[in-house]
């Protein structure tokens, strides 16, 4: 089994980073595999809705020169996923939430299903708004929301800070031992069966 980590901070070795290394290295000592990608400082483009990801290149965003076809890729192998993100403007990094949306459009089917997590990182406030606007995204998409002792949030402003936060340090454990545990008990029985579901019946309020 192995987990996807995506460091959402431009700086590769920041808070975010700490919080999120504090999740793998737990998951490692219960014998996950993981991987920890970041988003990088490249440019990254926002979905224009063209509708190319279903047509003409299915299961891949049709703008290839950023990070994101390069991170949808590594979502077919994974298990399950941790996002984490600082907090600007108490909201997630808009490049973080840029990618994803491209992603969960153009490949969601390889998220489906899988467990997943999302971390905020702040300075001192704005945490909470961040750290939902992150869950909403995955709600749409069957995905089991893995949970802490707490909203996954942990503090900090210079680099390494984070790893100060005892509890915050502790809440990324406890989220590792519960994504653990999930895994293991979804993978118990050596299927991969899916729950029941309808087709999509979409609508609108407009008569």
């Amino acid at each position: 089994m192995k987990v996807l980590l995506v460091n959402g901070s431009p700086h590769p070795s920041g808070n975010t980073f700490t919080a999120l290394n504090e999740i793998a290295r737990t998951l490692q000592q219960e014998g996950i595999e993981t991987e920890i990608f970041n988003l990088g400082t490249r440019p990254v483009r926002g979905c224009t809705a063209c509708g190319n990801c279903k047509t003409k290149n299915p299961g891949r965003c049709i703008f290839d020169d950023d990070v994101c076809n390069s991170l949808s890729a590594k979502c077919a192998s994974a298990d399950a996923f941790v996002f984490g993100s600082p907090v600007f403007y108490g909201q997630p990094n808009g490049a973080l939430m840029a990618v994803l949306q491209r992603i969960l459009y153009s490949n969601g089917q390889n998220l489906q299903y899988k467990p997943v997590a999302n971390v905020a990182v702040c300075r001192r406030g704005g945490a909470t708004a961040a750290f939902q606007a992150m869950n909403m995204m995955f709600q749409m998409m069957n995905m089991p929301v893995v949970s802490s002792q707490y909203w996954n949030i942990a503090y900090g402003r210079q680099q390494g800070e984070t790893a100060q936060d005892i509890e915050g340090m502790q809440t990324m454990r406890t989220l590792a031992y519960n994504m653990s545990w999930m895994l293991k008990k979804l993978h118990h029985d050596g299927t991969s069966d899916l729950p029941k579901s309808e087709p999509w019946a979409p609508m609108h309020f407009i008569r």
